[in-house]
């Protein structure tokens, strides 16, 4: 098996094939592109079919299709289930791109001297999801396929996965697995392999303030009755004390305390706090006393108000009291937090800290639970040496910030554990306009993940 002379001899059908299936905007927020989410998901299963996979089929959901097929070579052999999806962001705001979103194209950046495919999707995920159909070819065009291997991509993971847990449940035979294997996350840089190991957990909710039953003059009423705003503002800022810690009640109960031996080898991944303050522009940087910048952002728990808005924000001046105010707040969770305990106790403190004056109301909308693996884990040391065999160099374990909850749902359900081989960097703007993905990422990633493969079939025969 030689991935890399396979590369070489079809870059440019490589490029193209990824290049047709990013064209296709297949948003799966928006209604209006309900027909292109269903293209997508058909163009998934021609791909599949391509590769010569079995029983390929696209399985209607109440939302939008998961599509799967599979190779089962010999049942003695480990089985590992790929995982990805086809859906995207919305482009908006669609005049900050600097080409059509859904028409890719290459371009040289300071990151990405060879060259970045700029489109929506292009890393998140269609571009990393892509990697694994190619990465399949590889093998088959070797005759090396080593493992059972089984793919299962969906259309709603922009959207909360809501159908995919039903999906999961109701299929546990047919996607009965020994491990999982996906890339929806990233690398600390191109020089410098990463396994992501934990991700953090979301419960996510809407609150509602309300006073008066109307909007009111602020002239005849102002000063005498509450202004939901003023008071959302106060309870919000409240929501943190002094040193950066979350003051709802029982918050940090059970919360998982990592080891200094732990937090001693994440400190070995190349970080700056300069570097990290010029990327987004900000003079300096805000959170929990005691922990640094990366530990604030994978080990620690977060919360954060999304939006806020409420009265009048149109042009000219407008004088009132509105009646309502409304916020937006996400909590990122780490283990030993459970998503709807943490709805619970938000929802309880932040009804008791408002004043008798207002009325409270708290609509949870989606969550997920924290995640973690271990190195001792097989897969993980079969990735890990997978980008040693094509990096040169051991990959470092980190923990992401963000959250995949489909991710403590496999674990759950099928019993198997995920390795998380993400080769998109945090640069690559996803979720923004002008999102990427490096040309070396999407061909180094085809090379890596063949010899996971071969390395976790070795791990599983001795």
């Amino acid at each position: 098996m030689n991935p890399k002379k396979f590369i070489e001899s079809n870059k440019d059908r490589l490029l193209n094939e990824l290049f047709e299936l990013l064209r296709i905007p297949s948003i799966s927020a928006d209604p209006a592109y309900n027909s292109d989410v269903q293209a997508c998901a058909e163009a998934i299963s021609g791909h599949m079919s391509k590769l010569g996979l079995d029983q390929v089929e696209i399985f209607k959901t109440n939302g939008h299709p998961i599509v799967y097929g599979e190779c089962l070579i010999d049942p003695n052999l480990p089985t590992v289930l790929v995982y990805g999806h086809y859906d995207v962001q919305p482009a908006d705001p669609i005049d900050l791109w600097h080409q059509d979103p859904f028409e890719p194209v290459i371009k040289t950046t300071e990151i990405h001297p060879e060259g970045a495919i700029f489109a929506r999707g292009a890393c998140d995920d269609k571009g990393q999801m892509f990697m694994h159909f190619k990465a399949f070819e590889v093998m088959k065009d070797a005759g090396e396929i080593p493992c059972n291997i089984k793919f299962m991509i969906e259309g709603e993971e922009e959207v909360g996965s809501m159908n995919l847990e039903p999906f999961i449940s109701e299929h546990k035979e047919k996607l009965a697995c020994d491990t999982i294997l996906i890339s929806d996350t990233g690398m600390i840089a191109n020089d410098t392999p990463s396994i992501t190991t934990g991700l953090r957990g979301l419960s996510y909710v809407e609150v509602e303030v309300t006073g008066p039953n109307r909007d009111l003059h602020s002239g005849l009423y102002g000063g005498a009755v509450a202004n939901p705003l003023n008071i959302l503002a106060k309870m919000v800022a409240g929501l943190h004390d002094e040193k950066g810690k979350i003051t709802v009640n029982g918050f940090y109960d059970g919360v998982e305390i990592v080891s200094l031996e732990e937090r001693a080898l994440m400190a070995q991944a190349p970080f700056t706090q300069e570097a990290f303050n010029a990327s987004i522009q900000i003079p300096a940087p805000l959170g929990e006393d005691g922990y640094t910048t990366s530990e604030r952002t994978s080990i620690r728990p977060a919360l954060d108000v999304n939006g806020m808005w409420g009265g009048y924000i149109g042009e000219g001046a407008k004088t009132v009291i509105p009646s309502k105010a409304y916020a937006k707040i996400s909590m990122r969770l780490v283990p030993g937090q459970d998503p709807a305990d943490i709805t619970e106790k938000f929802t309880k403190h932040f009804k008791a800290i408002a004043p008798k004056s207002v009325s409270v109301k708290v609509t949870p909308h989606h969550g997920g639970l924290p995640y973690v693996t271990h190195a001792s884990n097989p897969a993980y040391k079969s990735a890990s040496k997978a980008y040693e065999k094509t990096f040169g160099k051991a990959a470092l374990p980190v923990r992401s910030g963000g959250s995949i909850p489909i991710v403590a749902l496999f674990e759950q359900i099928l019993g198997a554990k995920s390795i998380l081989m993400g080769f998109g960097l945090d640069s690559d703007a996803i979720h923004s306009p002008n999102e990427h993905f490096g040309v070396f990422n999407y061909f180094k990633g085809i090379e890596t993940i063949p010899y996971f493969y071969k390395f976790y079939a070795e791990q599983h025969s001795s």
